[in-house]
């Protein structure tokens, strides 16, 4: 049972992750089924950073699917405009890098220290790095803000070493597979994006 949700989650990881590439809204309802999923895997797994992080992911899919489709910019917002094949995205003002890095510093530092006072994780460190950065990076995503791309380079190929050493293998190609398209999203929403100011 644990593989065949660990095989259901890749699948649906990869078609989120081409969804999200295009900027289709749609990859918000199968990021939250590959969350729920993963929830699963990562308990049986001991990851339990990555299991608390895939609830947060089923909580943001509500709120990114909500702010893509209904969002505070409203109709003044350049993304209101764009065509179904136009990509909107803003940057990270310095200021907002600087905050950015401090949440993900003071995430990292509260779920290691949870982690090794309190469960049996084998990873502590590497559970800790990934679940922070990866709320951070998917909030950047759902406010579209470029740069989450380079944040999800990262944690994907920390996350490959990680799972590779707990034996999930199939989980391990599927963030191989993240980490190659976490770099053609980047690449792809600077060539054919529009900057939002």
């Amino acid at each position: 049972m644990e593989r065949l949700l660990e095989y259901f989650g890749v699948l649906s990881g990869l078609l989120y992750l081409f969804l999200e590439i295009r900027q289709h809204r749609a990859m918000w309802i199968v990021g939250f089924l590959t969350s729920f999923v993963y929830v699963f895997v990562f308990f049986f797994s001991k990851i339990y950073a990555d299991m608390g992080l895939n609830i947060y992911y089923v909580v943001i899919s509500v709120y990114g699917f909500w702010q893509w489709t209904q969002g505070k910019e409203g109709k003044e917002d350049a993304a209101a405009t764009a065509t179904r094949d136009e990509i909107i995205y803003r940057n990270l003002t310095p200021r907002l890098l600087g905050v950015v890095m401090l949440a993900i510093a003071a995430l990292f530092a509260s779920l290691y220290n949870l982690l090794h006072r309190f469960t049996d994780s084998p990873i502590p460190v590497g559970d800790a790095f990934t679940t922070a950065v990866g709320i951070v990076a998917t909030w950047m995503l759902a406010r579209r803000f470029i740069e989450h791309w380079v944040f999800w380079i990262v944690v994907n190929c920390v996350s490959v070493w990680l799972y590779c050493g707990r034996g999930l293998y199939p989980t391990m190609f599927l963030y191989f597979c993240y980490a190659i398209l976490a770099a053609i999203g980047l690449y792809t929403w600077k060539k054919k994006g529009i900057r939002q100011r």
